[in-house]
């Protein structure tokens, strides 16, 4: 036993251990591979066509929520009543908060159990998510549709299931690439061409070079898995 670790979060008591010599659960070879897209539509789509559901925890309580901040101010500051309604909306939070590490367990666990290799974007998600209101100097553009979208990456939890999907592939003794995001949405995966125009809607992608049509997602997934296998081999090679 490294630490114990007591906290506290709402009505609820946890206790965190941290053990060190755990012994990993290598899990048998699969001999598949798969690139990973992360998305909002699905929180995960992989490049043989595979989609795992974005479940949408906070969209889902988002009524509740907002109903129990309108009834917290309307309670007078110091009130016991007050006191009630902030335990109410911390509740309602932590919640979800669980909601979604459970998702992104069962995700992970899903995909660690059916590929020896996993490709992922190496995204910054706190950089994708800045406020999009910019500053007085340069503001923003299209805020209300960027917020949107904020929400949305953050209700999906993308750094909460990276960071699982970490942790169950290296107790699985699973390879875990993360690759540079960039033009994956937009590079045709049969011809190579790279175009803003490839990618018509959220879901479809028109290749304007070859013709080539695919789910946009998964199209992305192929070109994050084969720049992973490059990486890989380029590595093994060095």
């Amino acid at each position: 036993m490294k630490t114990i670790s007591v906290k506290r979060e709402g009505r609820r008591w946890y206790v965190v251990l941290s053990c060190d010599g755990v012994p990993a659960q290598t899990l048998p070879a699969t001999g598949a591979v798969a690139g990973i897209d992360m998305g909002v539509a699905s929180l995960v789509t992989t490049s043989d066509g595979r989609h795992l559901a974005n479940p949408r925890h906070l969209a889902t309580s988002a009524d509740r929520l907002a109903e129990a901040q309108r009834d917290l101010t309307r309670k007078k500051r110091g009130s016991k009543r007050r006191r009630k309604a902030v335990v109410r909306v911390a509740a309602l939070h932590a919640k979800v908060r669980r909601q979604r590490l459970d998702s992104a367990h069962k995700a992970a666990l899903a995909l660690v159990g059916d590929y020896d290799v996993m490709v992922h974007e190496d995204l910054r998600i706190a950089n994708m998510t800045r406020s999009a209101s910019g500053t007085l100097e340069a503001p923003g553009r299209n805020v209300a549709a960027k917020s949107g979208l904020n929400r949305s990456i953050l209700d999906a939890g993308w750094g909460v299931f990276l960071t699982v999907l970490a942790h169950k592939a290296e107790s699985a003794g699973r390879e875990l690439i993360a690759v540079n995001p960039a033009n994956t949405s937009r590079t045709c995966s049969r011809c190579g061409h790279c175009a803003q125009e490839n990618r018509v809607t959220q879901a479809e992608f028109a290749c304007v070079a070859c013709g080539h049509t695919a789910h946009a997602d998964v199209n992305a997934a192929i070109n994050i898995l084969r720049a992973g296998l490059a990486l890989r081999q380029a590595a093994g090679a060095a």
